[in-house]
């Protein structure tokens, strides 16, 4: 079984000097592979998510944003198959929960409804999101697909808001405690033949310290204390197939299914 976990903006410049309170993210950096995947493209999420499970580049795929002269961009509007498109059509049992390349988030074979159309905005949506992805995708591990892939979207949402605050390590803790329950509490890890993922789509920084600021500073729900940075944060176990770029995912997913 393959299982890649999406952690959208997780950043190894929170990970890395805060391990002994982060027992999952320990765990796996002790038995995995692990390593900051730099990203070459313009850090647009929905970009960067399509290429991932796509396989194709921003100029190939060319999904660049969430709407299009102010029309909510749709998955019938990306001219492309997905892998889980392709593993499907192969007559594999593929799963996809809560993946943020659209909005409101995409699934396929799933039924569920996003928190927050997707964009979770306060510590109530953050911790319903936190409990309905972590609860959806224990079920479906127990389902034993082929291919699974979920993702958690909160940590965007909480770093461009409190980059720099407190706060940001207890969500990481919270996360990382959900992780453990997914990977360790299951018994995902224990079997040898099964392989993990686990990525983001961009790393984090201070705002005004990004290449290219993705975002206006002064927003709707706030001013915005952070933004995307290049270093996203990749980790695999049992994975043979080299993660270079987000790109690489879906190479690395089709390389392990066969």
């Amino acid at each position: 079984m393959i299982f890649v976990l999406g952690i959208d903006a997780a950043t190894w410049t929170v990970v890395r000097p805060n391990l002994t309170k982060l027992s999952t993210f320990k765990k796996l950096s002790d038995m995995g592979k692990c390593r900051e995947l730099i990203v070459k493209e313009k850090l647009m999420s929905a970009s960067i998510w399509c290429g991932m499970f796509c396989g194709k580049t921003p100029e190939e795929h060319g999904h660049h944003s969430y709407a299009v002269d102010g029309n909510i961009v749709k998955r019938e509007d990306i001219k492309v198959d997905f892998v889980w498109d392709v593993l499907d059509k192969g007559g594999k049992k593929v799963k996809a929960l809560n993946v943020p390349f659209i909005v409101p988030p995409y699934s396929f074979g799933v039924d569920f409804k996003p928190v927050g159309f997707g964009l979770p905005t306060n510590e109530k949506e953050w911790q319903e999101e936190l409990e309905k992805v972590t609860d959806k995708t224990k079920r479906l591990l127990g389902e034993r697909p082929d291919l699974l892939v979920s993702v958690y979207t909160l940590l965007d949402r909480v770093q461009h808001f409190h980059w720099g605050e407190d706060c940001v390590l207890e969500w990481y803790r919270k996360l990382d405690d959900k992780m453990g329950e997914l990977f360790f509490d299951t018994g995902f890890l224990e079997k040898k033949d099964n392989k993990l993922i686990v990525i983001s789509d961009h790393g984090f920084c201070s705002f005004g310290e990004a290449k290219i600021q993705t975002l206006p500073e002064e927003t709707g729900h706030g001013k915005l204390k952070g933004d995307h940075h290049e270093n996203a944060l990749l980790i695999t176990v049992n994975v043979d197939y080299e993660i270079n770029r987000p790109q690489d995912v879906f190479y690395a997913i089709l390389s392990a299914a066969r």
